[in-house]
């Protein structure tokens, strides 16, 4: 295959879940390799742990299907004060003590992610959003002027009303509403140094995956659950023009060959 000669500018965009955030250990250790990671960079983060563990104090109960929340008018403000408030400015605070011009953002500021009300088909899974709009030109400019977005997984319907996002599918439709402007690089972080052969032994490292071995590890069981929609949101973003996908360890986004590299 013949490589693609760009005049674009690389981009990084970095998702973590609400695990590493959440841990003021692993949290400093993140932060320290983000800010050291050099040029155009963006961060998105999860934070449902956190979510859970208020939504326990205030005498909430979580529900929760197929792993995702179910997201009702009380939930909906507790996840808005966790995502947007507590786990986001603590990411922007623990940046700015590194010298990185971090942003936090929800979707709702500077409109620049919108979303709709998932409609209800077997499951109401309540205020949770799909992505329908990303103003990338918005987020692009931000970038430009030196600006290191940090994105929360909450969307906004336009009409006044904020919405729990899945904060992989953030990542995923900025990353795709970013190529247009940048050589993006989409890193989606997790527990493991990436996707394994065997979930028993942790340097079985899956080096590269395409749609067709996707196929045939589905199949075969060695891919399941929640790494299924996680990759075809990594193959949706190629589709969409994302330069490169890789799924590895939050404390290896500094190493280049680490992980497991998505290709189409």
């Amino acid at each position: 295959m013949i490589s693609k000669m760009s005049n674009k500018r690389q981009l990084k965009i970095i998702k973590v879940g609400g695990k590493i955030v959440e841990d003021p250990r692993t949290l400093k250790q993140l932060l320290t390799d983000f800010s050291e990671i050099k040029g155009n960079k963006v961060l998105v983060h999860g934070g449902g742990r956190s979510a859970t563990a208020l939504a326990e104090q205030l005498g909430m109960e979580t529900q929760m299907v197929n792993g995702r929340r179910i997201t009702d008018r009380n939930m909906l403000q507790v996840v808005t004060m966790v995502y947007g408030g507590l786990v986001n400015k603590n990411i922007v605070t623990g940046l700015q003590a590194l010298d990185v011009n971090a942003l936090g953002l929800t979707g709702a500021d500077l409109n620049y992610m919108r979303s709709e009300k998932r409609p209800v088909k077997d499951v109401d899974y309540g205020y949770v959003g799909d992505v329908k709009e990303v103003n990338g030109a918005m987020l692009a400019d931000l970038i430009e002027k030196g600006i290191t977005p940090v994105l929360a997984p909450l969307t906004h319907d336009k009409k006044g009303n904020l919405l729990n996002t899945n904060a992989d599918t953030i990542a995923a439709e900025a990353a795709k509403a970013l190529a247009k402007f940048f050589d993006v690089k989409l890193v989606f972080c997790f527990e493991k140094k990436g996707v394994l052969a065997n979930e028993n032994d942790d340097e079985s490292v899956i080096d590269h995956i395409n749609q067709a071995s996707f196929g045939k590890l589905v199949a075969e069981g060695v891919i399941s659950g929640g790494m299924i929609p996680k990759l075809e949101n990594s193959f949706d973003a190629l589709k969409a023009g994302v330069d490169e996908v890789v799924i590895t360890r939050a404390d290896l986004i500094k190493d280049e060959n680490s992980g497991t590299k998505i290709k189409l």
